[in-house]
C-alpha cells in the first residue's frame, strides 16, 4: 500500500517557556473543541516557546484563536505523511528530498504501533508542493 501524502495547514503560537504553559494552550483549544493532527513544541530565543499546530479544522482553529485572544502566526503548510512502518522510511524520505534539492526543517516521524507510521515535515513554503509530490511517487 502506498504512502499517504497531504499538505496540510499549520499554525504558530508563541508562548513563555515556563512549565505549564503548554498545557494551559492546548487545554484552551481542547476547551474550545479544536482536535490537532499533531504539534511540534519546541524553545526559541528570548525565553519563549513556539508550538506549530496542525489542525484537523483550520477554520474552527482559527476562530478559536481569536476568541482566546492567542497571537497566531500567518498560515503555512507542512506534510503529512503516513504508511506501513519498514526500515528506513525516514532515511529514503530525506535523500528523496535531498536529491531534488529540497531540505527538511523539520521532521517529526514515529512509529504507531501496529506495522504503521505517520509523520509532518516542515520544508521551505516554496518547496511544499515539489516534496509532496516527491514523496507521492
Amino acid at each position: 500500500m502506498p504512502d499517504t501524502i497531504t499538505v496540510v495547514p499549520y499554525f504558530s503560537v508563541v508562548t513563555p517557556n515556563k512549565t505549564g504553559e503548554g498545557a494551559k494552550l492546548l487545554g484552551a483549544l481542547k476547551d474550545a473543541g479544536v482536535s490537532l493532527i499533531g504539534l511540534w513544541a519546541y524553545p526559541i530565543k528570548g525565553k519563549k516557546a513556539q508550538f506549530d499546530l496542525v489542525p484537523v479544522d483550520p477554520k474552527a482553529f482559527t476562530k478559536a484563536a481569536k476568541k482566546l485572544k492567542l497571537e497566531v502566526g500567518p498560515k503555512q503548510s507542512a506534510i503529512a505523511w503516513a504508511g506501513e512502518d519498514r526500515l528506513g522510511v525516514a532515511a529514503d524520505a530525506a535523500a528523496k528530498l535531498a536529491a531534488a534539492g529540497i531540505g527538511m526543517l523539520a521532521s517529526q516521524v514515529i512509529c504507531s504501533g501496529e506495522g504503521r507510521f505517520g509523520g509532518l515535515i516542515q520544508v521551505a513554503a516554496a518547496d511544499v508542493k515539489k516534496a509532496a509530490k516527491i514523496l507521492s511517487a
